[in-house]
């Protein structure tokens, strides 16, 4: 990759922090404190919540017939999704050692928060959390295979590809097979040598 193409990754990448950074500000105003798993708010600011949260009965009475139609369907998703979670946790637990990848942390993808908010009723967290879970599987399993595709196929595609993972970027351009052994083995001690998002560096190759 030429070095204008890893400015931009480093300009993005500084875009990103800065735009984190922003929203943590703003989050910050609604007066909120993260105890362990648990979130507070400050006591006139849950009395607010609670005065516009909609009770189950009425709620049930405000929901749209189709989406008491399709919610079988949905719910029924449950069953192929913590299937799905099993089986990709057992594939980084047993093969990410073997190749020297950190493993994926599931409670960096997957948060379970909305159960805190005192404006949503019984139903509606439910749903919210059922929600978190299935876009932070999502997420964490796409994870663990971009782990997996930079060690194994770094190749980018002929054509553009709409939701490519952030490592994506950094992989090999289509038809480049100048040196591809050797460009391939950097990637994979990439993986060994990376620092995750809390600056803390990969666990496999700290115990070397």
């Amino acid at each position: 990759m030429n070095n204008r193409i890893h400015l931009i990754l480093d300009q993005i990448a500084a875009l990103e922090n800065e735009l984190r950074s922003i929203v943590e500000q703003q989050e910050g105003k609604l007066r909120y404190q993260i105890d362990g798993k648990r979130v507070t708010f400050e006591h006139t600011l849950k009395e607010t919540h609670l005065k516009v949260k909609v009770g189950a009965f009425r709620w049930f009475m405000t929901v749209r017939p189709q989406n008491y139609l399709t919610a079988p369907v949905i719910y029924g998703m449950a069953i192929p999704l913590l299937l799905f979670d099993l089986c990709i946790s057992i594939y980084q637990l047993i093969c990410f050692p073997v190749y020297r990848i950190a493993r994926v942390k599931r409670a960096d993808y997957i948060v379970m928060d909305h159960q805190h908010l005192a404006y949503l009723n019984a139903i509606e967290k439910v749903h919210c959390m059922y929600c978190s879970y299935a876009v932070g599987l999502l997420a964490y399993a796409s994870e663990i295979t971009a782990r997996t595709e930079q060690y194994f196929c770094p190749i980018k595609h002929s054509r553009k590809v709409l939701g490519a993972h952030a490592r994506y970027q950094s992989f090999l351009a289509y038809g480049d097979a100048d040196n591809l052994h050797q460009k391939v083995e950097e990637l994979r001690c990439a993986l060994a040598n990376e620092v995750d998002g809390r600056g803390i560096k990969n666990e496999l190759d700290s115990s070397k």
